[in-house]
């Protein structure tokens, strides 16, 4: 198995701590061999420089110049339906799938039990 998921412009990652974690962000420029600079207008990440600790790459990327400004970024990523692809995938399928459980009540809970009682 190759690795496929590299650090360069244009590559989607998904940010897991911090005040916007588990939003989507562009990498937009890369500063050195652990900050990279992303930006995510359409989810509302504000342009900043991360961590690699603080994200983690996706398999989605996105075809942009080195340096691109907010507002061509916007319309790239719409250009692309960015948002279209990444709830095609499993890890963002998975991802809803745990706020939808984490957010069911103990009767909800209750009813899925049943529901899978009758079908089983």
């Amino acid at each position: 198995m190759v690795f496929s998921r590299f650090v360069e412009v244009g590559r989607v990652v998904l940010i897991t701590y911090g005040p916007d974690a588990g939003k989507l962000a562009v990498i937009v420029d890369i500063i050195d061999h652990s900050r990279v600079l992303v930006d995510g207008p359409t989810t509302g990440v504000e342009r900043q420089a991360i961590s690699f600790k603080r994200a983690t790459l996706t398999d989605l990327k996105v075809k942009v110049p080195r340096t691109l400004g907010t507002p061509a970024l916007a319309k790239a990523l719409e250009k692309q339906d960015l948002a279209g692809q990444w709830k095609k995938t499993a890890w963002a399928k998975k991802i809803e799938s745990r706020t939808l459980r984490a957010q069911s009540s103990d009767f909800d809970r209750f009813k899925l039990m049943i529901a899978r009682r009758k079908v089983g």
